[in-house]
């Protein structure tokens, strides 16, 4: 019955025309930059948080995650009609959906992308509902032992679960976190790292950071990219968009199938919508009766993927909400939004904020619901857009960059701060090092030095209290054995598939 109360008091919340409004701006950006190939929900977040700034929390948190779970649904229409992905968890649905829409039946893969990942969101939003408030109770337990091992835990399954090279993602978390001691040691009032600049007094300011890294570095990669490949053509002849009896029969099962897989792996560190896509795709190659209809337009190659990655988009808000672990570089950007408000993403925000959390849960099912009514009716114009050059559009999104910036902070000094992180993620993207480790490190350094101090306080010094405390001891037991799995050749090829897709 507390559930169906939470329910309902969620949806009050949500069904605000002011929270509706945002759900909608949401969804519809999250779709566009979806469509849009270089431009992902971590750019788009990172340029708007200073906007969020301006907004209650519940409708800034409800406008964001609508990015997010609506970049998942653009994604699709270019990996089918571009054999582009527009977001990383859609590199698989270029393998079967592209060879759909030229075999004619683009309607079908676009319609079955945007049923399946209805109900994976769906089905997986009902999750979050059901199992954050449990997991909020039980982290209700921990001390500053047990959050610290958790955070310890959380970093090195990012590093070891996301793609690329585990050696240069263990550099990028370190670089993170050295970043976040910059400024004033809270506990001693001592100045670190400020290098006499004023303005790092208080710390490098997230938003500088994540716009800097994400959004100026990406344009920049972007342009060398599109300078080299040109501008691709999409395919406009989408055909119908109905689903033939046999296209049913095939599509259903892995729809659930990959709905379950994305539930449970979206909950991982690291790239989870990937991770999700992929080990959807390869289960349903298994099971299938004729493999080697794989790669040649395969139905169930678009519905389990897609349905995937929008299940794992939705439950990788279950670490943050209930935890207050970031588990991907989204997730990172959707807590530097809760900590412009304020707040501290923690267990603490299921009981002490509750029209926030079981808003943001009601809204993720109304986002759903509006996504599968705009989708298809917008093809043609997501068509049209897609030949826009890329020239006109990154002078649109450096400006965007720089005015979120200077709203926020009125300096000069940090749109200059803002363009230096851009070309240092610009030159990190270059040598094959990712930054959505660093922005992870960055977020939860400040927290689990905290952690790390309070527990030395109670314990007198000691360190052996991180090995004595079941828990601790099993996040730390688990942080080890993801580390060797590393050296193991399997999981390494399965890395290298990941960084090459």
């Amino acid at each position: 019955m507390d559930l169906i109360d939470n329910l309902w008091l969620g949806f009050t919340v949500a069904v605000s025309w002011v929270n509706l409004l945002f759900c909608l701006v949401g969804v519809l950006v999250g779709t566009l930059i979806g469509v849009l190939p270089g431009l992902g929900p971590v750019t788009t977040i990172a340029m708007l948080l200073p906007i969020t700034y301006y907004l209650e929390p519940v409708t800034a948190l409800i406008m964001l995650a609508g990015i997010f779970y609506g970049s998942q649904y653009g994604g699709s229409t270019t990996s089918i009609l571009l054999n582009m992905p527009g977001e990383a968890s859609s590199v698989v649905t270029c393998l079967d959906g592209h060879q759909m829409a030229k075999n004619g039946r683009a309607g079908a893969a676009l319609a079955v992308a945007a049923i399946g990942s209805f109900i994976g969101g769906t089905v997986a939003t009902l999750i979050v509902a059901g199992a954050a408030i449990y997991i909020a109770d039980f982290v209700k337990t921990f001390t500053s032992v047990e959050y610290f091992s958790l955070m310890v835990f959380g970093l090195v399954a990012a590093v070891v679960l996301a793609s690329g090279s585990v050696l240069n993602a263990i550099g990028m978390v370190l670089l993170g976190l050295f970043l976040g001691m910059v400024g004033t040691d809270l506990s001693t009032g001592a100045q670190r790292y400020v290098f006499g600049v004023p303005m790092l007094a208080d710390g490098i300011d997230f938003v500088i950071l994540a716009t800097g890294m994400f959004g100026v570095a990406e344009v920049l990669a972007n342009l060398e990219r599109r300078i080299r490949s040109g501008q691709p053509t999409a395919i406009r002849n989408v055909g119908r968009a109905g689903l033939t009896r046999d296209e049913w029969r095939q599509s259903a099962p892995a729809i659930w199938r990959g709905t379950l897989i994305g539930s449970a792996l979206g909950v991982l560190p690291g790239s989870g919508g990937m991770l999700s896509a992929f080990a959807s795709y390869t289960l349903e190659k298994k099971v299938a009766k004729d493999p080697s209809r794989f790669g040649k337009g395969a139905i169930e190659g678009v519905a389990g993927p897609e349905s995937a990655n929008n299940a794992g988009s939705q439950t990788s808000f279950i670490p943050l909400l209930t935890m207050g672990l970031p588990s991907n570089a989204t997730m990172a950007m959707m807590a530097g939004a809760m900590m412009i408000h304020g707040i501290v993403p923690s267990s603490k925000v299921v009981t002490d904020q509750p029209e926030l959390f079981w808003g943001l849960i009601a809204s993720m099912w109304i986002g759903n619901v509006l996504l599968l009514i705009i989708n298809l009716p917008l093809i043609g114009i997501w068509i049209r857009i897609l030949e826009v050059p890329y020239r006109l559009l990154y002078p649109t999104v450096l400006l965007l960059c720089c005015i979120g910036v200077y709203s926020l902070t009125n300096s000069p000094q940090s749109i200059l701060f803002m363009l230096g992180f851009g070309v240092m993620g610009w030159m990190f993207l270059k040598f094959g090092c990712e930054p959505a480790p660093l922005v992870l490190g960055f977020v939860l350094g400040s927290r689990m030095e905290e952690n790390l101090r309070r527990a030395m306080l109670v314990s007198g010094g000691d360190g052996w209290v991180f090995l004595q405390r079941p828990i601790s001891l099993a996040f730390l037991v688990c942080a080890a054995l993801l580390l060797m799995l590393v050296v193991l050749p399997s999981f390494s090829r399965s890395r290298e598939v990941l960084k090459e897709g």
